[in-house]
């Protein structure tokens, strides 16, 4: 009988290394998702899509990893919105003209984020411009475009597991022009 070697540590468990990654990638969003997703779908409860997109979270980050986490998160909560609100089929049968004035919500954002968001986007975009021409093809279509990987790849004529890597080379080279620029991915 021999004696287990104690002096290495463990390995973390795979649920383990999913809590760690949620409570350092998920929750320091959590203020900010929540407060875009009272401003962008009102006509959703924020508690319901918070929730739900983490639980779509937990799924996704089991089955791969996730590069840009705060980019994900908000895209899979604004995804979840759309689906509750697509499910309650919420529409109006009032004209907007017909509206009380203080039923109608304004959106004003501030000069300077505005400002702010299209320097991101520019910035984004130059990343975009110096990858490799098959993969900036590829990542337009994902990121830009927003089509689906099984698209793409009819497009291009590629195998999916083919789009897959050059997504995930984009994202890496992407991430790390922004990186040297200052930018938090």
């Amino acid at each position: 009988m021999s004696i287990p070697n104690t002096s290495q540590p463990a390995e973390p468990s795979a649920v383990e290394d999913q809590a760690r990654w949620f409570v350092e990638a998920v929750q320091p969003h959590d203020l900010a998702l929540r407060g875009y997703l009272r401003s962008r779908f009102p006509a959703v409860d924020a508690e319901d899509v918070v929730q739900e997109s983490y639980l779509r979270l937990l799924k996704a980050r089991a089955k791969r990893k996730i590069a840009l986490s705060k980019a994900y998160v908000f895209a899979v909560a604004r995804n979840t919105a759309r689906t509750l609100l697509h499910r309650q089929r919420i529409y109006s049968v009032t004209e907007l003209g017909d509206l009380p004035d203080s039923v109608v919500l304004e959106e004003k954002s501030d000069v300077s984020d505005r400002v702010d968001d299209q320097l991101r986007f520019q910035l984004a975009l130059e990343a975009i411009d110096q990858l490799p021409p098959r993969c900036r093809e590829i990542f337009r279509f994902a990121a830009l475009d927003h089509l689906p990987t099984a698209e793409i790849a009819r497009r291009t004529g590629l195998a999916e597991n083919t789009v897959y890597a050059q997504l995930a080379i984009g994202v890496r080279k992407c991430s790390q022009f922004l990186r040297e620029r200052g930018e938090r991915t």
